[in-house]
């Protein structure tokens, strides 16, 4: 078997997180820039990869290539990196500029034959028990599904221009920004940077500039545009725009008939797409100017895709119209095939819980027109702002403080950012709680886990609701945070059950609803 190769990196991640990644597949040679730009801020790419690699478990890294930023350009450009770039550290005889080794290589490269079940690329998601997993995607399925996705979700004809907001270190960039796209000879549009710098028109200023037809974003930046005046959009054309596509997380139905009726002016259809890092392509969605749409509905599942849907309790198989845990039957081409060195546990996550079927981990509802309503997670990943969080890594970040003993992270609804984090955390003994611990601990899970994790609320509390057996009840959590304290079951198994109406009393969730 031919080692899967190129692993790519979310940039937000930081040192340590990349470091993993890098121990997990034994990478030799790594690639980076010497900066990114986000936000008019300055993103010291070589910097962390130079951290990541001082740990003692990267020590395979041999090869270090860097792309210069902004090289090749007429002028000198001016940006918030201009004064980082004599301050890098270079290591002799490990680190090289790209520019300078293409100069040394022949211009005639030859694609090299793979066979179908040959990997193209692993890709690290996380998962619920806070190791990430390498998710393994394979040469032939993969582009096939990718590129066939592409051509018919979108609509897409020769000569039009495409535009993905999202970033490649992800399933999106990778599947429809670079694989799906260019395999139909496509013109595909990068975007660096967020949507609302240097202002808030600055995607459809993109839109207008390049006459982008084809545009696909995610709800969270949906709703982060929402909260400004629609001056912002309409005082652009869009005229361009024949397609709208929405990816990442389930789009609420304000924001579906906003981005409809402001940003496509009402006669952009909008394909609410619903897939994962594990599927490899989209499996539910609407097929453009095909099927009459429906706001906060991801419609039908794509060609050859059958889904199923089951009771949690019983793991029986409901019969639509109902609400269940959403399975998939059978195989379809752009699956991932493993978990890289791991694939008793690919087996176990996605295929022990219900025999025979593919396990999504997401909830879905499924009406009497057969339209696809995704519910959100059923397990310990939570999805904010587009980002896939797990709650175990995050719980790990905070434990590693001094001052905390335990916690327990869950995820409670948010109109903006589809899901919020509330982290309860109990603290030892000689630890007071204070502001400026809360900033801290928020500080100890950014530097340990990346920048795109942001812990909302941090409740600190004298202990946790627990069984016997010492299992945190997380069911309870979950209902004090949404919340939805009318229901909460049998509390009466618990260790102390008194903790569950201090944490109520306290929780500014509850305060407020």
């Amino acid at each position: 078997m031919i080692k899967p190769m190129a692993p790519v990196v979310f940039g937000g991640f930081s040192a340590s997180n990349v470091a993993e990644r890098i121990s997990d597949c034994d990478s030799t040679v790594v690639i980076t820039s010497d900066f990114g730009l986000r936000g008019g801020k300055c993103s010291p790419l070589k910097s962390k990869i130079d951290q990541a690699l001082k740990m003692k478990q990267c020590s395979n890294v041999r090869t270090v290539l860097v792309f210069e930023r902004n090289y090749g350009s007429n002028a000198e450009v001016k940006d918030a990196c201009s004064d980082q770039r004599g301050t890098l550290e270079w290591k002799e005889g490990r680190d090289f500029w790209a520019h300078k080794e293409m100069e040394t290589v022949n211009e005639n490269c030859p694609p090299e034959r793979m066979n179908a079940e040959d990997p193209l690329f692993i890709l690290y998601t996380s998962g619920s028990t806070g190791k990430p997993k390498g998710i393994v995607h394979t040469t032939g399925g993969y582009l096939t599904y990718t590129s066939l996705t592409f051509k018919y979700i979108f609509d897409y004809n020769p000569g039009d221009v495409y535009m993905c907001t999202a970033d490649i270190g992800w399933i999106t960039g990778h599947s429809y920004i670079i694989y799906g796209p260019l395999s139909n000879r496509a013109t595909t549009v990068v975007f660096e940077g967020v949507p609302t710098y240097p202002d808030v028109s600055r995607f459809w200023n993109v839109v207008d500039k390049h006459q982008v037809n084809i545009f696909y974003t995610a709800p969270t930046a949906i709703r982060s545009l929402m909260a400004h005046d629609d001056k912002y959009v309409t005082k652009t054309s869009r005229q361009s725009l024949r397609i709208l596509g929405s990816v990442g997380e389930p789009i609420n139905s304000e924001a579906w008939k906003w981005y409809h009726s402001v940003v496509g002016d009402s006669r952009c259809p909008i394909i609410d797409t619903w897939w994962q890092t594990e599927t490899g392509g989209v499996m539910i969605t609407p097929i453009a100017n095909a099927w009459e749409l429906e706001p906060s509905s991801a419609t039908l599942p794509f060609f050859g895709i059958k889904t199923q849907l089951f009771d949690k309790s019983t793991k029986k198989p409901l019969t639509p119209p109902n609400t269940g845990e959403l399975c998939i039957q059978d195989s379809w081409p752009g699956q991932a095939r493993s978990l890289y060195r791991n694939h008793e546990r690919f087996v176990d996550v996605y295929f022990k819980q219900y025999p025979g079927y593919y396990f999504t981990g997401d909830g879905c509802e499924i009406k009497k027109n057969g339209y696809h309503c995704i519910t959100g997670r059923v397990d310990d990943v939570l999805v904010i702002s587009g980002h896939n969080i797990g709650t175990a890594e995050v719980e790990a970040a905070l434990n590693e403080h001094a001052g905390v003993s335990e916690s327990a992270v869950v995820g409670y609804p948010d109109k903006k950012k589809n899901q919020g984090m509330y982290c309860f955390v109990v603290l030892k003994d000689d630890t007071k709680e204070s502001e400026e611990l809360r900033k801290d601990l928020i500080k100890s899970v950014r530097n340990t886990i990346g920048a795109h994790v942001n812990p909302d609320v941090i409740h600190f509390t004298p202990d946790l609701p627990k069984t016997r057996s010492g299992k945190i009840m997380r069911r309870i959590l979950r209902k004090i945070v949404e919340p939805d304290t009318s229901n909460l079951g049998d509390i009466s198994t618990l260790t102390d059950p008194s903790i569950v109406q201090e944490l109520i009393k306290k929780s500014p969730r509850t305060k407020h609803s």
